[in-house]
C-alpha cells in the first residue's frame, strides 16, 4: 500500500486495485492505535479516529482533492 502523506503522526495510504470490497473511492489513514478508511470527500467510511485528526485528515483530503 503506497504512502501518500504523512504529518502529525498520521499517515495516509492508498491501495489502487481494492478487491471490490467498497464501493466509494477511499483511501487509509492511520494514527497511534487508530486506523480508518475515509471517502476521498473526507467522509469517515470505517474505523475510527480521534476528532482533531479526522479534521485534519479532511482538511488535507480537500487540499488534494484533485491528486486524490
Amino acid at each position: 500500500m503506497p504512502e501518500l502523506s504523512r504529518f502529525y503522526n498520521i499517515v495516509i495510504k492508498m491501495v489502487f486495485s481494492d478487491d471490490g470490497q467498497h464501493n466509494k473511492p477511499h483511501f487509509h489513514v492511520y494514527y497511534a492505535e487508530y486506523d480508518a478508511s475515509v471517502g476521498i470527500d473526507g467522509e469517515l467510511l470505517a474505523g475510527k479516529l480521534p476528532v482533531k485528526q479526522l479534521k485534519l485528515v479532511q482538511a488535507w483530503a480537500a487540499i488534494h482533492e484533485d491528486e486524490l
